[in-house]
């Protein structure tokens, strides 16, 4: 079995470390970590069993396929402490937002390079993953996929400048849902809902929407087929819809992934 590192070890590393070993694609021993916090990597390998390292170089020199999971400014960094010691013929793998695979590879040279723009959902096993492979890396993509299949789905595109569009999608998407839900359970508590009861009742709305969604979409009903459903003429959705439809709802959500996707582009050019 092939060995796994990942440089940086946040919330996103842990929850991929998580899937790989509940999916048995890598035993613990076989999986590597290192982080600038001695408390983070404690906790790993007390929690999960995994190996840790005494520094990214350490790290990058014992595996055959290396995660890059720290923050896009944090990046020029990661690869400095890295380019003398990784293999070359290792698989990155990178999820750092709007880092392009070309800047990698200015620093650490003619490298297979997989960019991947994962999700929160990871940690549920219900992540939406999308992967762009560099020419070298084209026969190792699927090691890669198998990877981020563990944590729930994962396409690959051709087009790596199709990624700003999916960090604006799916990347930063799920936060889109939280903070309308939110925003939901407030309304509930002005309304005159107690707060439990305004919690439970727009989380198992939203989960009960995406489950209803996603079982239309298998017989083609797109979500607008469903609003249509649920918006019957001058009842009560068609009136918060004219809310919606009066503050310009359809713009604003343009407007917030098109800024996203240019945030996305901004930091590949730093």
């Amino acid at each position: 079995m092939s060995t796994i590192g990942f440089v940086g070890s946040g919330n996103m590393a842990e929850a991929m470390i998580n899937g790989i070993l509940k999916a048995n694609v890598y035993r613990p021993g076989k999986v590597y970590t290192s982080d600038i916090r001695p408390e983070r990597l404690s906790y790993l390998r007390e929690h999960y069993g995994v190996r840790t390292a005494d520094s990214n170089a350490e790290l990058a020199s014992k595996v055959d396929n290396l995660v890059l999971s720290v923050k896009p400014q944090n990046m020029p960094e990661a690869l400095e402490s890295i380019k003398d010691a990784i293999k070359p013929d290792v698989l990155i793998i990178t999820i750092a937002a709007g880092i392009k695979t070309a800047n990698i590879s200015s620093v650490l040279g003619d490298m297979a390079i997989v960019r991947v723009m994962p999700n929160m959902p990871a940690w549920v096993d219900e992540g939406a993953s999308v992967l762009f492979a560099n020419e070298k890396a084209q026969s190792k993509v699927e090691v890669a996929r198998l990877i981020l299949l563990s944590v729930g789905e994962a396409t690959v595109v051709e087009d790596e400048d199709l990624l700003d569009a999916v960090t604006a999608v799916s990347g930063t998407g799920p936060a889109y849902f939280f903070l309308l839900m939110q925003e939901m359970i407030k309304a509930g508590i002005e309304l005159g809902l107690p707060e439990d009861i305004a919690k439970e009742l727009v989380l198992q709305t939203a989960k009960g929407a995406a489950i209803l969604a996603e079982r239309a979409a298998e017989n083609g009903e797109t979500p607008d087929v469903l609003t249509k459903k649920v918006a019957t003429p001058n009842g009560t959705t068609e009136a918060a819809f004219k809310v919606f439809a009066d503050r310009n709802f359809e713009e604003v959500v343009l407007a917030a992934v098109r800024r996203a996707a240019e945030r996305s582009r901004e930091l590949s050019v730093g």
